[in-house]
């Protein structure tokens, strides 16, 4: 430790947010250098090389070889899969000094699909798989919480090479397979949920997500076994009603209504239904958003939902990727004349089925509805007047929306769309990413093999991620308690901690003997050799979060030493003699 370079510290980080953050700042595993930009030191670096060697074990046990990128790469290859646009905001871009554009690689689907075409010409070169460890860059707009979601990360990319469907399929169950291997030894909870695909395309995708209530990402799973990110949820459309009986549309005055409670309670009390009272439920709500794509094309878009529902901006988001997603302001709102603020009914959106390659109007709004809006339904809902609502507007028969999209949120109970049972909806953190992306990447690339008919094939292709240094943070999250930081034992830098706690020659010379005798049998030995007090090499021990810890000292003089192990808190006393074997056993096969 006296030679060891970290600084523990005594206070937290003023932009921590979560535990991992705080503890690896203040136990001396990493540093800020810029938002969402970390530099490691010894004690963290150490920790990400052996999340990295679990990595590299599992996926060369598949028969994947590895390969290494550069960061820094020309433009072309994103310019021809449209990712150069598609990006966005999200994509470090510069100009060399002979002006060609080029951009920090947030991954690398292109430059995989172009090595394996430079080499592989033939159906018998396949399967391939390859893969990298290597540095990432996104702009995150918002980086937070240290490692969980920064700028630059290091991140392993693998990508599968196939001549068709069954050969994918097979790829896929093959990485799945060696992610459960991965994520079993980091020793996290985790769940394996269906997701959205997103910028990355392609068809089949699953996430692996740490479970922790201040994940990002929201899943649901239920008692009959379906797990989805919220965001690749899609409930069936409700069943088309019989509306024959119901009224004519009325448009009513209803003063004071600015809320769904108020307007229901005027409703109830100036027109009421015929066969129950109204609810929230029943009233359509039309909320406007305001969509830019990465070219600045624009394009109005209204939400229709039932009221007692919002729309959850996230879901929305990953539907309309890779668009930007506003909602509508006063200037917004100043473009399209029609639309009376707090009163927008159906009547005044959407532009109905268009000719093929027919542009919609410029001032239409494309207008999408939450599966329970379909024909037969009854709502009551803006007239596009002020003050005035319409009440028994039927789906189908007064009005026709241009389609449907599944954007609202979703609560605790609701039913699982594959009838399942009530989800339950938990928080957890993105580490694994897979995806079918079939033949989007080699078709624009022009990755194509010879078939066993001599003919030429285009490659099918899979996608498969994991958050190298994000792992690190999960772990710590995951571990760590109110004192520090508690790694399991195989990520952990050191497997033991050697302090020792008094004055005089002997303890000093006991605790050096025990070390190099751990240290000659093959355990990881960190000696806290510093002239500080017990106090503090007992706080700093508990900060680093080392498994086991061995405490040369007042007990000395009686033939005996102390070993603590981290997790569970408890000590026992061992005599000097057997220390190294006391040791040796506890850690077990792990050495």
């Amino acid at each position: 430790m006296s030679k060891l370079f970290v600084r523990t510290l005594r206070e937290d980080p003023a932009d921590a947010e979560v535990p991992s953050h705080r503890w690896l700042v203040r136990a001396g595993y990493i540093r800020r250098v810029a938002p969402g930009i970390y530099s490691w030191l010894p004690l963290g670096l150490a920790v990400l090389h052996k999340v990295e060697a679990i990595v590299r074990e599992e996926m060369n046990a598949i028969g994947a070889q590895e390969v290494l990128f550069p960061a820094l790469l020309p433009r072309e290859p994103y310019e021809q899969s449209n990712r150069w646009t598609e990006y966005g905001d999200n994509l470090f871009r510069l100009v060399d000094r002979k002006g060609a554009d080029m951009l920090l690689g947030p991954t690398h689907e292109e430059m995989f699909t172009l090595m394996v075409k430079d080499v592989t010409k033939s159906y018998k070169d396949l399967p391939l798989y390859l893969y990298q460890i290597q540095t990432k860059y996104r702009d995150e707009a918002r980086p937070r919480a240290g490692l969980l979601r920064g700028r630059e990360f290091t991140m392993k990319d693998s990508y599968s090479f196939d001549v068709d469907q069954a050969g994918l399929d097979a790829s896929y169950q093959a990485h799945r397979a060696a992610y459960i291997k991965v994520f079993d030894r980091l020793g996290f909870e985790y769940v394996i949920v269906d997701a959205h695909s997103g910028p990355m395309g392609g068809s089949a995708s699953e996430e692996f997500l740490a479970v922790a209530s201040n994940g990002e990402d929201t899943f649901v799973r239920s008692p009959g076994g379906f797990a989805a990110n919220v965001e690749a949820v899609q409930r069936p459309l409700s069943p088309e009603q019989d509306a024959s009986g119901v009224p004519a549309a009325v448009v009513h005055d209803t003063p004071d209504s600015g809320t769904i409670d108020t307007l229901v309670a005027q409703a109830n009390t100036l027109f009421p239904r015929d066969d129950r009272p109204w609810e929230a439920g029943d009233t359509l709500k039309n909320v406007l958003f305001k969509l830019t794509y990465p070219d600045g094309r624009t394009e109005a878009l209204a939400i229709g939902l039932p009221g007692d529902r919002e729309v959850d901006t996230k879901r929305l988001e990953a539907a309309v990727s890779p668009a930007e997603v506003t909602t509508f302001n006063e200037e917004d709102f100043a473009r399209y004349p029609g639309l009376v603020k707090g009163y927008i009914g159906p009547r005044a959106l959407g532009y109905g089925p268009l000719p093929e390659g027919a542009e919609p109007p410029a001032d239409a709004v494309h207008y999408l509805v939450d599966p329970a809006v379909v024909p037969g339904t009854r709502w009551l809902t803006g007239a596009d007047e002020p003050g005035r609502h319409v009440a028994d507007l039927v789906c189908g028969r007064d009005f026709t929306p241009d389609g449907h999209l599944d954007v609202a949120e979703l609560r605790e109970g609701d039913e699982a769309p594959d009838g399942s049972g009530p989800l339950h909806l938990a928080r957890g953190i993105e580490m694994g990413h897979i995806f079918q992306l079939g033949t989007k990447y080699a078709k624009a690339l022009g990755l194509r093999v010879l078939d066993a008919n001599g003919k030429l094939q285009v490659v099918t292709m899979g996608s498969y991620g994991i958050g190298v240094s994000r792992a690190v943070a999960v772990v710590a999250e995951a571990t760590c308690d109110d004192k520090g930081l508690c790694w399991p034992r195989e990520l952990a830098p050191y497997d033991v901690m050697v302090l020792a706690t008094g004055k005089g020659d002997e303890i000093a010379q006991a605790a050096e003997q025990i070390a190099s005798e751990l240290s000659a049998r093959g355990v990881a030995v960190l000696l806290d050799d510093r002239k500080a007090s017990p106090g503090v090499k007992f706080a700093d021990a508990e900060v680093l979060g080392m498994p086991t810890a061995v405490v040369v000292g007042r007990r000395l003089a009686d033939g005996f030493v102390e070993i603590r192990d981290r997790k569970s808190g408890t000590a026992r006393e061992v005599s000097v003699a057997q220390a190294a074997d006391e040791v040796l056993a506890e850690i077990g096969p792990a050495v």
